[in-house]
């Protein structure tokens, strides 16, 4: 497997280096300290009674400092570069060492019992809706949000979207036959009796329009006669002309049963049921659909609807001052409101972020752990130990220099009682 560079000593690290670098010379200090005195008090113990207790505690010392000198040693890299059994233990067992924290943080730290614990301890949409109730938070998160979403809309790439408005615009409207759907709806409208009003708005329109537009009835079918009829004879068919139109529109204005109405839902009746059974009226209605659903155009609508929203999303998103960007920071506002004081809305928001919560943990724990497991295999077993040794190694010192000092009391102790034992 490839190991991975781990990144260069940061500044922090650096600073852990040198303190790590003077607790070493402290305990090695604390070391030759008591060598100095074993070889001074050891020659001088004969004819100084008294200094055979300070050999003892300055041996004791060395004993100590050697002992821990070696264990802390061990854990990263071979004593004196000799490769003795069960020395080096990081580099050694990195990839073991990571497997076993994985499983640590899978058991104790992903267990569903543990998350639902800790998520049914704090209650989440009411800090969540105190924080977001607070119109600072609330832009903020619009803000962020609004980068976000413009930054996924400049990214997408703008023939891939209307191919896809495209693809969806053919599919769910050119594709399908629309005569049967479109005949059932009309059938329930006549049946409804909801057609009756546009009837009415188009009496009403034609009748408006007749009393506004006299003029456009002079000549109309008096031009069309001989030329030997008399111009009174014109001007009395153009004004009955006139009149019958008025009095007709007038008619179906005022008789709800009136023979054109009739007509009219006799037609719309036929039409409905031609469209859902009749293959030819249905055909001549896909083909009327196709002409104005063609592909080229569906292509040019679906340009011309993406090029628009995109256009007015990006500028809604990137003005502060917009109605868009208002709204959604005053959406958040009130939605962190009700969460923060209704509390049958928490207690139900909190359930479902618990059971969402302990079902993802259940389901991906060992996912999630085996993350720190191929992470720590990757790594380079010396950059890694050198890592763990700057964040722990100047306590491990302190080991070292407390093993000295407990050593020179231990030394000192088992000499006096075997002395005054002897004595």
């Amino acid at each position: 497997m490839s190991r991975t560079p781990l990144a260069a000593l940061s500044p922090a690290d650096q600073v852990r280096r040198r303190a790590l670098g003077r607790m070493k010379a402290v305990a090695l200090g604390a070391l030759v300290f008591m060598a100095v005195v074993f070889a001074v008090s050891f020659p001088l113990q004969n004819d100084v009674p008294w200094l055979a207790y300070v050999r003892a505690a300055a041996e004791g010392g060395m004993v100590g400092a050697l002992a821990d000198w070696f264990a802390v040693t061990a854990l990263f890299r071979h004593p004196l570069g000799i490769p003795i059994p069960h020395t080096a233990i990081i580099p050694s067992r990195k990839d073991e060492i990571g497997r076993t924290l994985g499983e640590f943080v899978e058991t104790n730290f992903l267990s569903t019992e543990v998350v639902r614990t800790k998520l049914e301890s704090i209650s989440v949409s009411r800090r969540l809706g105190e924080w977001l109730a607070s119109p600072e938070h609330a832009a903020r998160v619009t803000d962020e949000g609004s980068a976000m979403a413009a930054g996924v809309l400049r990214a997408l790439s703008d023939s891939d979207v209307q191919d896809l408005i495209a693809d969806v615009a053919r599919e769910h409207l050119v594709e399908p036959d629309w005569g049967p759907s479109v005949g059932g709806w009309l059938a329930r409208l006549v049946d409804s009796g909801a057609h009756h009003g546009a009837v009415d708005m188009a009496a009403d329109s034609v009748g408006v329009w007749l009393e506004g537009n006299r003029e456009s009835f002079d000549g109309l079918v008096s031009s069309r006669l001989p030329s030997w009829v008399p111009s009174m004879v014109l001007r009395l068919i153009d004004d009955t002309l006139y009149k019958e139109a008025l009095s007709f529109v007038r008619d179906v204005r005022g008789d709800p049963d009136h023979a054109a109405r009739r007509a009219i839902d006799q037609y719309l009746t036929r039409l409905a049921d031609s469209l859902q059974n009749d293959p030819a009226t249905i055909g001549r209605f896909e083909d009327a659909k196709s002409g104005v659903f063609d592909s080229p155009r569906v292509r040019e609508l679906a340009a011309e609807a993406w090029d628009t929203t995109k256009s007015g999303l990006l500028r809604s998103l990137s003005d502060p001052a917009s109605g868009l960007r208002a709204r959604m920071t005053q959406a958040l506002i009130d939605s962190g409101t009700r969460l923060s004081t209704d509390t049958a809305l928490q207690q139900r928001v909190d359930g479902w972020a618990t059971d969402a919560a302990v079902f993802l943990v259940d389901r991906y724990r060992h996912d999630i752990a085996s993350i720190i497991t191929e992470t720590v295999e990757r790594w380079d077993p010396a950059e890694t130990t050198e890592k763990i040794e700057l964040m722990v190694g100047r306590d491990l010192q302190y080991i070292r220099l407390n093993g000295t000092v407990v050593g020179a009391l231990a030394g000192l102790t088992i000499f006096t009682i075997a002395h005054a034992l002897v004595g």
